[in-house]
């Protein structure tokens, strides 16, 4: 093997496990594994009516959240702001408070 392909392996494993380990979530898929919103449509639904807000950024479904950004959701009688403490792919009804910390609402 030479050393152009041993790096390309490398760089392709360490990109998979930033990815799949931790560092970066679809908003919506957060926001399901969260409990924040039950289901992941109806996440993908606030997202494309503009209710979800990342960094005060409007979010898409697909934007991508990260450990200490803030998501601010809109729901029609208050916003509620929270701030990412953890990814997780699986989580247990009990521990999906801890994903978050409540900052404002």
């Amino acid at each position: 093997m030479n050393i152009n392909v041993a790096i390309q392996r490398i760089l392709s494993a360490a990109t998979f496990f930033l990815y799949r380990f931790g560092e970066k979530m679809r908003v919506d898929k957060y926001l399901k594994n969260s409990r924040l919103i039950k289901r992941r449509t109806v996440a993908k639904e606030a997202c494309d009516q503009g209710r979800i807000l990342i960094n005060d950024l409007p979010a898409k479904p697909g934007s991508t959240v990260s450990i200490n950004d803030i998501i601010s959701m809109d729901f029609s009688s208050r916003i509620i702001k929270v701030k990412v403490l953890d990814l997780r792919e699986h989580v247990n009804k009990d521990d999906a408070k801890d994903m978050y910390e409540v900052v404002e609402g």
